[in-house]
């Protein structure tokens, strides 16, 4: 799975965006979406919640992301901040909590496996997903 959100301002329009891809058939699946008022991190958790979503059933999944916020929350950050009642190391409320309370459930039906790739380095579905999501964001901003 690739995702990827943008966001013009921040906040401002977003779009999000994830594709799938089966690894024994190659079959692929490309979804985006937009909000007229929304944040970049917001739309960053959004595409993988949305790819998470689509999955018929229990699947291992390759998680590939631009987003160290997204990796690291998933990674390291979420089970401190569910153990400190969804509060950071400073006692402050979790940003985007919602999504990230949705995203936990989500990573617990799947195994999850987490790749960085830098952004806008030619990586040809990270580029194809942030594509998909600067049109979803676009279409947001009635552009």
């Amino acid at each position: 799975m690739y995702t990827d959100g943008a966001c013009s301002g921040n906040p401002g329009p977003g779009g999000w965006a994830y594709l799938l891809r089966h690894p024994r058939t190659g079959k692929e699946q490309e979804r985006n979406g937009g909000e007229r008022e929304t944040t970049n991190n917001r739309m960053e958790l959004t595409a993988v919640i949305r790819g998470l979503s689509a999955l018929g059933k229990e699947s291992v999944v390759e998680l590939y992301s631009d987003s160290q916020y997204v990796l690291k929350g998933l990674e390291t950050w979420m089970d401190g901040w569910i153990k400190k009642g969804w509060r950071t190391a400073g006692k402050k409320p979790v940003k985007n909590d919602d999504l990230w309370k949705e995203l936990d459930g989500l990573r617990k039906q799947h195994e999850i496996r987490f790749h960085w790739v830098r952004g806008h380095d030619g990586h040809p579905e990270n580029e194809r997903v942030d594509q998909l999501a600067v049109e979803a964001r676009d279409a947001a901003a009635g552009r």
